[in-house]
């Protein structure tokens, strides 16, 4: 009971300070209250990257005059509130990246050489699992990279709303078109070696092959070796003449005219044997020649041949049976009509003094 009442004091007073006390407090010349907080030491700011501190560690434990270097080199920096970014931080942060870089294209290589081996895959399907392949190896590469970084994410928290609507605005087509690609190689609707008809700027309608579907466009090359890149989504949302969808059969059509006084059977006759002498015309489904319509002046007929390689030209193949029918014609006599014309003069006075005019010329003067 008597210790108690000597720590609290009669009549429940507290004790009075002592005197060193007030004294310590007097030539301090600071206010008790406030003693305390203003002896706390600076707030110590925050590293964006720690693996950069990690490393600068092992350094110095390695090599004394290394880590000086590091230190020198970590000592140039800037502050931005609680976040410190140095030269050194900057360094890591490329170092680690070239790395991540190199090892995800490594792996992603590795993988479409693996992919390659499977021979029950298709060409869509081998192309379409190594476009999923290699995006899955870039994510998982960038979230490794930031992990080995150790980047604290909330430093960029004040930038990630407006980072985050630039690139919904600025990258939305190329996000589109990738899109578009996978579905266009999940459905089989356009793949790498089809044949589809295309039209150039001036409205030229004339057709190509697919070389490679990327991640923005299919490239497609014609037969006189231009090569147009259309973005993956207008494939997808507008119509496409596909020639080899789900057969690569094409048939093409040569147009032919002959005399009205030949024999048109056997006319017939000798442009069946000249579409079957072109290698390329495939035997079935066979040749045909129908008689299109009377012309002013020739008998119309067209020749329907099949291929099945219209990557290769249909113009050529046109060419060849045209130039094999012209010399059968001339074998067997039968004309190949041109234009021609009757001109009819009416009787008049002045057309009877033109022909006297032609006939009893007058002879020049002097």
């Amino acid at each position: 009971m008597s210790t108690m009442a000597a720590a609290v004091g009669l009549g429940g007073e507290e004790p009075e300070p002592s005197k060193e006390a007030e004294g310590a407090t007097a030539d301090s010349g600071v206010p008790p209250d406030t003693a305390t907080a203003d002896n706390a030491p600076p707030p110590v700011a925050e590293e964006a990257v720690k693996a950069s501190e990690d490393l600068k560690d092992a350094v110095a434990e390695k090599s004394e005059a290394a880590g000086n270097l590091v230190e020198t080199i970590d000592s140039l920096a800037i502050s931005a509130g609680s976040m410190r970014v140095s030269l050194w931080d900057v360094l890591v942060v490329i170092l680690v990246i070239a790395a991540i870089f190199a090892a995800a294209w490594f792996v992603s290589k590795m993988a479409h050489k693996a992919l390659e081996r499977i021979t029950s895959l298709s060409d869509a399907q081998r192309l379409l699992a190594e476009k999923l392949v290699s995006l899955l190896v870039w994510v998982v590469a960038i979230l490794v990279g930031i992990d080995i970084l150790g980047i604290d994410l909330t430093a960029f928290a004040v930038f990630s709303g407006a980072f985050g609507l630039a690139i919904g605005f600025g990258l939305q087509k190329t996000f589109g078109n990738l899109i578009a690609g996978i579905i266009l190689l999940m459905d089989k609707s356009i793949k790498p070696g089809d044949v589809i008809a295309i039209a150039d700027q001036a409205g030229n309608e004339t057709f190509g092959q697919i070389r490679k579907i990327g991640i923005r466009a299919v490239s497609v090359t014609t037969r006189d070796q231009r090569e147009y890149l259309i973005p993956n989504e207008n494939l997808m949302i507008n119509q496409v003449e596909n020639w080899s969808y789900s057969s690569r059969n094409v048939r093409m059509q040569v147009s032919v005219g002959v005399s009205y006084n030949c024999d048109i059977g056997k006319a017939e006759e000798l442009m069946l044997e000249a579409a079957r002498s072109c290698k390329r015309v495939l035997d079935l489904p066979a040749p045909t020649v129908w008689l299109e319509a009377y012309g002013d002046n020739s008998v119309n007929f067209v020749i329907h041949c099949w291929i099945r390689d219209p990557e290769e030209g249909v113009g050529n193949v046109r060419s060849e049976v045209l130039k094999k029918l012209w010399w059968l014609l001339k074998e067997n006599e039968i004309e190949i009509p041109f234009p021609q014309r009757d001109l009819n003069l009416r009787d008049n006075a002045a057309f009877r003094e033109l022909i006297a005019s032609l006939r009893d010329p007058q002879p020049p003067d002097g």
